[in-house]
């Protein structure tokens, strides 16, 4: 057991690895930590959303930006779209679980936002009707992916395909990209920024 265990460790760090590795995927991440710099200075807010663990992942990211990451400062404003059972039984009886971000995101969102998507395939069906909704409403849009990106990763703004066909993979690479991105919006807002 203890070399399944030491296993499934290796297949995380390489995992990540072809990331470290991969600059075209690092020059992306980076991007996206800066329009988020950039969309924050101008008091706009991110949104979250993602089914299943990407939904707790959402929720996280969301978490770490309101409350705080690695020191006290002021709150940053962001908003998952898959904490309101209100919300989503709702619409997902009124309209169809298909249509439970774009709807919350026609309401919340406002031009100037920044919508990030979370999936590991890239084809889940509520978050791409999300993007849709989010382009009419000039949301900036981030697909955090894996596999291919999917259907996802061609509608986005922006896409962070992490280069991996295995779910649980993909899941640890998202929490640590998400943890990245956090990191850098707080020391670029708050702290002493985070240099080259």
């Amino acid at each position: 057991m203890k070399n399944y265990i030491k296993d499934q460790i290796k297949k995380s760090y390489e995992t990540k690895l072809a990331i470290y590795e991969n600059e075209a995927l690092l020059n992306k991440i980076e991007e996206v930590a800066q329009i988020c710099v950039e969309l924050y200075r101008g008091s706009n807010k991110t949104i979250l959303a993602g089914n299943g663990g990407s939904a707790a992942d959402a929720q996280h990211i969301a978490a770490e930006l309101v409350g705080r990451y690695g020191f006290d400062r002021p709150s940053i404003p962001s908003l998952a779209l898959t904490t309101d059972t209100s919300n989503l039984t709702a619409i997902g009886n009124d309209y169809g679980y298909d249509k439970v971000f774009s709807r919350q995101l026609e309401g919340m969102g406002q031009s100037g936002d920044i919508f990030i998507g979370i999936s590991t395939s890239g084809n889940s069906l509520n978050i791409i009707n999300a993007f849709h909704s989010a382009k009419k409403k000039n949301i900036v849009t981030v697909a955090l992916v894996g596999r291919d990106g999917g259907e996802m990763a061609r509608l986005a703004d922006y896409a962070i395909v992490v280069p991996s066909d295995s779910t649980p993979r993909i899941q640890e690479s998202h929490i640590l990209i998400g943890h990245i991105l956090c990191d850098i919006i707080e020391k670029e807002i708050f702290g002493d920024g985070v240099g080259e």
